[in-house]
């Protein structure tokens, strides 16, 4: 397979603290990365500059051989690299098509052109993301009545919409029920063999990680510890004292699933 995403020494420093020290990892076509450690660990820090909403103070990416250190965020977004966030933000005022369809307007460089007929642009294509997503039947309710697991669907659909070569996932489950958890990481695999596209993904619920991850990449204040398949890292000494504070990984994530 070949690399989608390159990472070579990334660093951050916000005045006299380094947020981030080091970090080089790759990705590869129809991969599903997962990159977990505890809290302040710098896992928001690095896809915030691989988004380009902030500058790295060290440290090169690249984007299928392309240098996008430095680049804007919409110019990243454009070259193929899409991004969900830990809390969602869609249009609360609009219904869940026009949410996906304001997005593919801003792709197909609409924005500026296309009042007063809007809900006509890309109906069908919108239509088209939100059966993938599950949410077809929901399309023309009201965001701000939706589920919070509806709206995490919603911004799936959302992030696909200019069809992603690799697509960035911060805390993809935050604030889900563990059964919803489980159906959106699951769609979200079915997505990633489908449509072959790469996903790095952040989250704290092991037993999630464990299931759908095809590697898994730890970090500790700012540092990569460890990287490497589910296995590797479950069984990892340094992974279990750092992140869950000493004994074995997997049955600790098991026994909280069934708490």
């Amino acid at each position: 397979m070949s690399v989608v995403l390159r990472v070579d020494d990334l660093s951050k420093s916000f005045g006299g603290v380094q947020a981030v020290k080091d970090v080089s990892f790759s990705i590869e076509q129809g991969e599903l990365l997962a990159m977990i450690g505890p809290n302040g660990a710098g896992k928001t820090t690095c896809f915030n500059m691989l988004m380009g909403q902030l500058k790295p103070t060290g440290g090169e990416v690249f984007f299928k051989g392309e240098n996008l250190t430095g680049r804007q965020p919409r110019d990243i977004w454009r070259m193929g690299i899409g991004r969900t966030f830990q809390v969602t933000a869609a249009y609360s005022s609009m219904t869940v098509v026009e949410n996906v369809q304001m997005a593919l307007i801003s792709h197909h460089r609409r924005i500026f052109s296309f009042l007063p007929f809007a809900h006509k642009l890309y109906k069908e294509e919108a239509m088209s993301l939100l059966d993938l997503v599950g949410m077809s039947d929901q399309a023309e309710r009201h965001c701000a009545i939706l589920a919070y697991g509806d709206l995490k669907r919603l911004e799936l659909s959302i992030a696909l919409c200019h069809k992603p070569s690799l697509l960035l996932m911060d805390e993809p489950t935050a604030g889900m029920a563990p059964t919803e958890r489980f159906k959106l990481m699951q769609l979200t695999s079915d997505i990633v063999r489908d449509q072959n596209i790469s996903v790095l993904f952040t989250e704290h619920d092991m037993d999630v990680v464990f299931t759908h991850s095809h590697r898994v990449m730890v970090l500790n204040r700012g540092e990569l510890i460890a990287d490497g398949s589910v296995d590797e890292i479950r069984n990892d000494a340094r992974v279990q004292e750092i992140y869950l504070g000493g004994g074995n990984l997997y049955q600790k994530a098991k026994a909280a699933k069934h708490d």
